[in-house]
């Protein structure tokens, strides 16, 4: 299960509503910062999620009105009574090393932080990632300049232990039926030895989210890559009447998000790098014209991503 915390939502500038880019992802025990506009620190308090576990920071790209608030973040955390132990940051080499000056040679320049902080290069599909549970990793996308990436949050096939079977075949509640499903072959009091086989059934494929900030160009590897994915969210900063626009300055449009989930099979959009000069109805409006089942993100939503069942939003507006 993935649960989605927008924290900013505007586009290249804060509006009175929206703040600048960052999206929480939490994942069990893991929590993962996804682009982190100016002013995130105060957003991340605001919506009760706080820091503690937030040691990954994934960023789609170098342009300031996703990056300008790791400097301000960075400080509070250093400062903060119940610090984090260790950060790891990710992104493509030229944000990195926009990254590195704005930290180290601005917000930590001159202190040493209580924690670790360890930068680390993404490069197209690599495995950022990866326990028993989830694979996060990376891949490319085109906007302005390069080193541009997205991210697939994808949980791990499931194969339900089938409680009926395991009746009938007289396995005992508790460690043995644990056993089974790790994948452990059980002997039974009489002798019987019971494989994961017996009682495991046909693997259930695992939620499928995924991230994309900033794009210009929906090619064929980007509409493979969001191919039947649980959740898209993705930018609609522009909407089809300025698409000449968008495209001047490497951009999509909401129709355009919209028709690519509608084609792929995707089953929940969630637009969000919303600009200011254009309102949430007509963004949504347009989307839900091809794509029904499409949301407008307001900072603080959430959202649930649960295997077998629709996205849930976990907070109440006009959506």
């Amino acid at each position: 299960m993935f649960e989605i915390v927008f924290l900013g939502t505007s586009a290249a500038a804060p509006s009175i509503h929206r703040g600048m880019p960052a999206q929480m992802v939490i994942a069990r025990e893991n929590r993962f910062l996804v682009d982190c506009g100016e002013g995130t620190q105060r957003q991340i308090l605001k919506s009760g999620v706080g820091f503690r576990r937030m040691n990954r920071i994934l960023l789609t790209h170098g342009h300031l009105d996703h990056i300008l608030g790791l400097g301000g973040l960075l400080s509070t955390i250093a400062n903060w009574e119940e610090g984090i132990e260790y950060l790891e940051i990710y992104g493509g080499a030229s944000t990195l090393e926009r990254v590195h000056y704005l930290v180290f040679g601005v917000a930590l320049r001159g202190f040493v932080p209580p924690m670790s902080i360890t930068l680390h290069e993404l490069s197209p599909h690599m495995v950022i990632f990866e326990d028993k549970h989830m694979q996060i990793s990376a891949f490319p996308v085109i906007h302005r300049g390069s080193d541009n990436f997205g991210f697939i949050f994808q949980q791990h096939e499931h194969r339900p232990f089938l409680e009926e079977k395991a009746t009938a075949l007289g396995i005992p509640a508790g460690p043995e039926r644990a056993s089974l499903v790790r994948g452990e072959n059980i002997t039974l009091a009489d002798g019987r030895v019971v494989t994961p086989e017996d009682v495991l059934g046909p693997p259930i494929l695992g939620s499928k989210y995924v991230h994309i900030g900033d794009i210009a160009v929906l090619d064929d590897d980007i509409y493979a890559t969001v191919a039947h994915a649980d959740c898209l969210v993705i930018e609609a900063t522009y909407l089809d009447e300025e698409v000449d626009i968008a495209r001047s300055v490497g951009h999509i449009t909401a129709g355009e998000a919209a028709r690519m989930a509608a084609e792929t099979g995707v089953k929940t959009l969630i637009l969000t790098h919303i600009s200011r000069r254009n309102s949430e109805r007509a963004i949504r409006d347009e989307a839900c014209h091809y794509f029904a089942n499409t949301y407008v993100a307001r900072d603080f939503d959430r959202f649930r991503i649960s295997r077998g069942h629709p996205v849930q939003k976990l907070t109440p507006n006009g959506n």
